[in-house]
């Protein structure tokens, strides 16, 4: 329960950073149960593997961003598990105001590419 808070938290700091309205003003009062069902389900990051830690949980990254297709915002089939560094690389382009409309596509590449470096 502490945890949850705790990552709520660090949901609402990204927010007001990225100057989003707070306190879920734009997002569905099902988000939380949502995002909770699809990290049991998909547990690590789509892109390096990593699995969430208690300072830096994993990000449920919308594919189409909700303020783009609110109705596409609870839809499994539009999100994807990244951590934070892989949420913005991957999934914003370096940019939270841009979405990457290949973001499935490009963390499969990336997958790959880390799987099969040289050792």
């Amino acid at each position: 329960m502490i945890i949850e808070k705790i990552i709520q938290f660090y949901y609402w700091i990204q927010d007001w950073f990225q100057g989003k309205p707070l306190l879920g003003g734009l997002r569905s009062p099902k988000w939380a149960a949502v995002r909770k069902e699809y990290l049991r389900k998909f547990p690590t990051c789509a892109v390096c593997g990593r699995k969430a830690g208690l300072i830096r949980p994993l990000n449920v990254h919308h594919c189409v961003m909700f303020s783009v297709d609110k109705s596409l915002e609870l839809s499994p089939d539009n999100l994807i598990t990244l951590c934070p560094e892989h949420h913005l690389f991957v999934g914003h382009l370096m940019n939270f105001k841009s979405f990457n409309k290949n973001v499935r596509v490009d963390s499969e590449l990336w997958r790959n590419k880390i799987l099969n470096r040289p050792k």
